[in-house]
């Protein structure tokens, strides 16, 4: 147990995780594509066509999977900033920055999806209902952290100040998943539950999951390669980094 939590806690080390973070790249980066080629041919080409809404619907291919996400990435976001905030390890600051552009890329096209699915559906691209707002709202809070980040100097001062606002904004993560139920939205309710079945045909289900798994690898891609920049920036100082520069060159 000791030795496992020794090698855990080498791995909370910028300097020992910077070169397995760029091992990793290449491979999310690949199982994203990988995974957005199959989930696309699915999706456009193999599922049938919905008996109310027709070919329209095929854009849930896109935008369920980025509603998902931005939701996901905040979560793990804010989770990292608790980490950071509670033991003041420097990894897990930059972790939670390293995420954050990320977020705000499924988040807007989520929304913009979502858009573009309600006009043909609802004859208007936007209203406020509970979990468009809410979902506006989330878009507001990464927008927030970029903001908040980029005006202040300090890069610790800078993880303390977003740290807080990822805690206390992710109680608006909850507010968007269970809109539809607490309140008389417009929007439809979720087709995938762990508690029933999904009420999609088989073809649909398979190819919505292969975007989602794309989706993650590709959070998953970008966040580290993000990570690996934010390093070379905050340690541009330390002697580990002299030296791998040094043996690389």
């Amino acid at each position: 147990m000791k030795t496992l939590n020794h090698r855990l806690y080498r791995y909370a080390s910028p300097a020992m995780f910077y070169g397995p973070a760029g091992r990793m790249v290449p491979w999310f980066a690949g199982a994203a594509l990988l995974l957005a080629v199959a989930g696309a041919w699915v999706g456009f080409f193999v599922a049938p066509a919905d008996a109310a809404q027709g070919d329209g619907y095929r854009i849930i291919f896109l935008h369920v999977p980025a509603s998902w996400m931005s939701m996901f990435i905040y979560v793990v976001m804010a989770g990292w900033a608790a980490v950071g905030l509670a033991f003041n390890t420097r990894l897990s600051g930059m972790m939670a920055a390293a995420l954050v552009p990320t977020g705000a890329v499924f988040t807007a096209l989520a929304l913009v999806t979502g858009s573009l699915w309600g006009k043909p559906m609802w004859g208007t691209w936007w209203v406020w209902d509970a979990r468009l707002t809410s979902e506006l709202i989330l878009l507001f809070l990464y927008l927030g952290q970029i903001a908040l980040r980029a005006a202040i100097d300090d890069a610790r001062r800078a993880d303390k100040a977003c740290g807080v606002l990822a805690v206390v904004g992710v109680v608006n993560v909850p507010v968007i998943y269970f809109s539809v139920q607490w309140w008389n939205t417009l929007h439809q309710g979720a087709s995938i539950s762990f508690t029933h079945a999904p009420s999609m045909a088989l073809t649909m289900l398979v190819g919505m999951l292969l975007m989602t798994g794309a989706a993650w690898m590709y959070s998953i891609a970008t966040t580290l390669a993000r990570l690996r920049v934010i390093i070379l920036e905050r340690e541009h100082d330390s002697s580990w980094l002299g030296h791998l520069m040094e043996a690389s060159s």
